[in-house]
């Protein structure tokens, strides 16, 4: 895989980072490899604390609503970050998406 084919397919689910990262460029394609373990990883806690929360907190009324309202205020936010990643890996730019960006894991 090329370059941009590796950003973009590093975005779509922690499958697809596994297949850019082993199989792709891994070496000029760092940057967003990186961003997308990130944002993947990020949905990966937000889908565990929701369970979580919904079997913990479900039962009770206001609470558990409003916990489960954040969470998927949350998720959206995430998912707009997730956009935002992958419209700047068909671009090829090197920008860190915003808040998640920063973080690195891969180095």
């Amino acid at each position: 895989m090329d370059r941009k084919a590796t950003n973009i397919v590093a975005y779509i689910t922690l499958v697809g980072w596994c297949l850019a990262y082993f199989v792709g460029d891994r070496y000029n394609s760092r940057f967003h490899l990186n961003q997308a373990l990130v944002l993947n990883l990020f949905f990966l806690v937000l889908r565990v604390a929701s369970s979580a929360a919904g079997w913990l907190l479900g039962w009770i009324p206001l609470v558990g609503w409003l916990v489960m309202l954040a969470l998927n205020l949350v998720s959206l936010a995430g998912f707009v970050l997730w956009i935002v990643g992958l419209v700047y890996a068909v671009q090829d730019k090197e920008q860190p998406v915003p808040l998640l960006g920063y973080i690195q894991l891969l180095h």
